[in-house]
This record gives structure tokens, sequence and C-alpha cells, in this order.
């Protein structure tokens, strides 16, 4: 019975992952992108989608032109955040087998496309096969009418699926932003993903701390509620640079259920802060 040894494991690795291959970085046939910039756990349930829209909210907010991505597509959120899921993306036949896709602009004009914009109803699902999504969410990168961006946001999926290895592989990744929560179990898996990207290679901006703590209403106390690690000692872990700490807020989660997420983060000073210097 074959497995991994210790002395080959790493090159067995590469050969079945494919690290190795560089396939042709691929580009916008409708407009020009500046930075591409992937957000990405490993971990379900982390936030990562959420973050994707602060970061995108906050950079709209110092008047970049910012796009979104939602690469989730069997289980995308991203109109959600932006207040959006009502609409639906434009799709003009170009001919038999290519079309090109509108996206949908926020309140703020982020422009935003989703699997969800695309389909019937947001709770439709979307079943199927690993090949048949990256297939997919390779031409909705190519063929929308993105214009000129400075930052498009890559809302990825979590995991290391097909999916994940397309975006890293075929896109034209300036940097990822990790996004992960305080808990050693959680930490282990998105240090996977970071694993995965060095050996592709590909940047880390660093990783930002979602759900870090509650801010005492009474007396603006921090309180750590899943670990009394410090944001330093998890980033150190995972041997990237922290970038920030968000809070777990229930204003925002309202914020976001009534579909005023976006305007809810451009009005609150506190992520401004947060990300301050970041871009």
């Amino acid at each position: 019975m074959s497995s991994f040894s210790t002395n080959n494991n790493e090159e067995k690795t590469k050969k079945i992952l494919n690290f190795e291959q560089k396939p042709a970085k691929l580009r916008p046939k409708y407009g020009t992108i500046k930075n591409v910039i992937g957000v990405i756990s490993g971990k379900g349930g982390v936030g990562k989608s959420t973050v994707t829209g602060i970061l995108a909210s906050t950079l709209r907010k110092k008047g970049y032109k910012v796009g979104v991505l939602d690469a989730d597509i069997t289980g995308p959120s991203m109109p959600r955040f932006f207040g959006i899921n009502n609409k639906r993306a434009e799709i003009e036949p170009i001919d038999e087998n290519n079309f090109k896709y509108s996206p949908v602009e926020s309140k703020a004009g982020v422009k935003v496309l989703s699997m969800n914009l695309l389909i019937p109803k947001e709770d439709d699902p979307v079943v199927w096969r690993g090949p048949i999504v990256s297939s997919v969410l390779t031409q909705l990168f190519t063929d929308t009418l993105w214009g000129e961006l400075d930052y498009l946001l890559i809302d990825m999926p979590p995991g290391t699926s097909d999916i994940t290895l397309t975006v890293m592989q075929s896109f034209p990744i300036t940097e990822l932003i990790i996004v992960s929560t305080p808990q050693d179990m959680v930490s282990m898996i998105v240090k996977k993903v970071i694993s995965m990207a060095n050996k592709m290679p590909l940047q880390i901006r660093g990783v930002i701390e979602n759900m870090s703590y509650i801010t005492c209403p009474g007396c603006d106390t921090k309180i750590k509620v899943f670990s009394k690690k410090s944001a330093e000692e998890h980033a150190e872990y995972l041997g990237v640079p922290l970038l920030g700490e968000l809070p777990i807020n229930v204003d925002l989660t309202e914020a976001l259920e009534d579909g005023k997420a976006e305007e809810y983060v451009m009005d609150n000073e506190l992520y401004s802060l947060i990300f301050e210097g970041l871009y």
C-alpha cells in the first residue's frame, strides 16, 4: 500500500496539486483592474464575506473605484451585504457561447457580481461539479463590464477546493488577505490556505482577526470571547502580519439584515481607523 513518506511528502503534494503549473493569467475583456485582492480563509463561518464587504466599503469611502466578485459560486452572499439582493445583473449575448455581464452597483457605487445576481431567486441552489464552477467563475471575471477599477476584491469560498486553486493559479492576484477568528482550531485550518498560497507563490498581505472581541457597552473595555490569546499570538502562529482586529458588532449584523451594511460601515469611523494605512 502506497503512502506519503516524511521525506517525499512535499514533493508528492506538489505533483498532486499541480502547484508548479503556472497557466497564463486571465485578463478582463471589458475594463482595466489595477489591483486584484483575494479575501480567503479556508474555514467557513469566520465572516470572510462580511470582511470583504467592509474592506470594499472602506476603500470606496476613500474614493477608490471598487468592484467585488463573489467567487463563492455555490454559497454566494455578497449581494445581501450591499443590499442589492433583489436586483439582477444584465446578461448580453455576444454569440452562441459567450456573454457579457453587467455588474450591479451598490448605493455607494461598488460594482458587484455574484451568482445570486444571475439566478432567478437568491435561494435557488447552484448544483454544479467543480470543473463547471471553475469555468463559470473564470467567465464572470473575464466577461464582466468592470470598467476602470482601482481594486477588485474576490470573496473566495472556504477550503482549498478546485475553485480556490483556479483563482490562485489563473487570476492576476495582487495579494491575499487572510481572515481568521481567535480559535486554535480555526487557525490550524487557516494555516493550510497560507501554506497553499506560499507554494504558488502568492503575496500575503496579512491576517484580519474577525470576531476578535466584544466592547463593553458601559465601559468600552474590550472583552475576549473565544480565546485568551491575543490577536498578535494567533498571527504569529500563522506566520503573517496582523492587519487588524474586528469586533463582534450586533449593530453591523442588524444593518446587514436590513440591507444597509455598506451604509453602516461607511458611517462608522471604527472601520476606517482599523484599516487606516492598509490601502
